[in-house]
């Protein structure tokens, strides 16, 4: 049986690290593009949008999370891995908080990096493990929460799904989580897309994010 091999957009300011890169994902993966800053990045992203985009924190001309907002607001649907030298917290939540699926840090073996990378593509988010911690305390702590009158709009489940999904959960994994058939959670998924005013599950995890929901 043929695996898939995801298509693959590396964004990295270093021409020898992302050779690095490239080197330890191997055939697992199709490199289709690389960019060393967030112009760049995101018109190579935007013109071909690929399965997942393999993202540095710090870039020449600004963040990645600059790179995920200019693509997020032209409404092009690709997932976000973060692979960076930093751990620092602040890195890490930033560019959570603009939709990004995942934070790795460049300690990260060939190995593990592909299966992040695979389950990124799938839908999953990953976490190096050190950093999960803070970033579950980031998003569940005690500051006062924005009001958010949207959510009236939508049914307990709803919430439900919507959140797992703005987490970056695959429809399997919901399903499993709350007990429902993927069919159910698909249309719970397109009622809080429609009810939410939003087009895809990358503007659903920024929405989420800026109003501290996940």
């Amino acid at each position: 049986m043929t695996t898939h091999r995801p298509t693959i957009v590396l964004v990295d300011d270093h021409e020898l690290v992302r050779a690095g890169v490239r080197a330890e994902l191997g055939e697992a993966v199709q490199v289709i593009g690389e960019a060393g800053d967030v112009d760049e990045a995101v018109s190579l992203i935007a013109a071909r949008p690929p399965e997942v985009v393999l993202l540095d924190v710090h870039l020449p001309s600004g963040t990645g999370a600059d790179v995920i907002t200019g693509i997020t607001t032209r409404g092009v649907e690709t997932r976000f891995l973060a692979l960076s030298v930093s751990d620092a917290p602040d890195d890490v939540i930033s560019v959570i908080r603009a939709g990004a699926r995942g934070y790795v840090t460049k300690a990260i073996g060939g190995t593990e990096l592909v299966d992040a990378v695979m389950r990124v593509s799938e839908g999953d988010a990953v976490f190096s493990p050190r950093l999960a911690g803070f970033v579950l305390d980031a998003f569940s702590n005690d500051l006062p929460e924005p009001e958010n009158p949207e959510l009236d709009l939508l049914s307990p489940r709803e919430q439900e799904v919507m959140r797992l999904l703005a987490r970056g959960y695959a429809y399997k994994e919901i399903a499993r989580r709350l007990t429902i058939s993927i069919k159910t959670v698909e249309t719970h998924a397109s009622s809080v897309l429609r009810k939410l005013q939003l087009s895809s599950r990358h503007e659903l995890s920024a929405w989420a994010s800026r109003r501290r929901l996940i």
